[in-house]
């Protein structure tokens, strides 16, 4: 028997293999996939941002508006007098009777002693809402971007506006602004009212 002993000095020659690799149309959709696919990501996410943005206006104009009115709410519930007017100068006129009772602040006195006060007022110049009281520097900036002007009026129970000043009268606000556009958020209107009374009528 005879074994074939291997020769260590040869080694067998493999022939030469095929270079694999992509060709130009798998590269090109391949490419295209991928563009599609990130196009759809950033899309996507544009989107989310711009929901989110535009649901957290909403949700910020509902709690502001909550908070705002209900406190106008508690003051005008438990006041001793309230009345319509307009601000003039920075001084509150009060209407006259036989005047239909609209006008652009709101005079509130907590008590029966007359100089402490409350007023909500619309600034025209500058487009905001704003309370003060009878303490030096107590203005503060309620809302901007306001565009109505006659926000309160004094109404009877079936909503008409009326001609006198009336202890059991209606207050109706009615809030009007506007946003404006802004990055990823587009312009939006919200329009916001309210009637209050006075609990206790003398």
């Amino acid at each position: 028997m005879k074994l074939a002993m291997p020769f260590s000095g040869s080694r067998r020659r493999r022939p030469p293999g095929r270079n694999h690799g992509f060709t130009l149309p798998e590269i090109l959709i391949a490419m295209t996939v991928f563009v599609i696919m990130v196009t759809g990501i950033l899309s996507a996410n544009l989107f989310g941002l711009r929901m989110f943005k535009a649901n957290e206006t909403k949700l910020t104009a509902t709690e502001w508006s909550r908070k705002t009115f209900g406190k106008i709410t508690d003051e005008v519930h438990v006041c001793n007098r309230v009345q319509v007017g307009n601000i003039t100068n920075g001084v509150f006129e009060a209407l006259l009777d036989g005047e239909p009772q609209q006008g652009t602040g709101l005079l509130i006195y907590p008590t029966t002693d007359t100089s402490r006060f409350i007023i909500y007022f619309v600034k025209p110049a500058d487009q905001t809402f704003r309370r003060t009281t009878d303490q030096p520097n107590s203005a503060v900036i309620l809302a901007d971007s306001v565009t109505n002007t006659m926000i309160f009026s004094a109404q009877d129970l079936s909503g008409n506006v009326l001609n006198n000043n009336l202890a059991n009268k209606v207050i109706h606000l009615t809030l009007e602004f506007y946003q404006p556009e802004r990055y990823l958020q587009g312009a939006d209107f919200y329009k916001l009212e309210t009637s209050v009374t006075r609990r206790a009528v003398q």
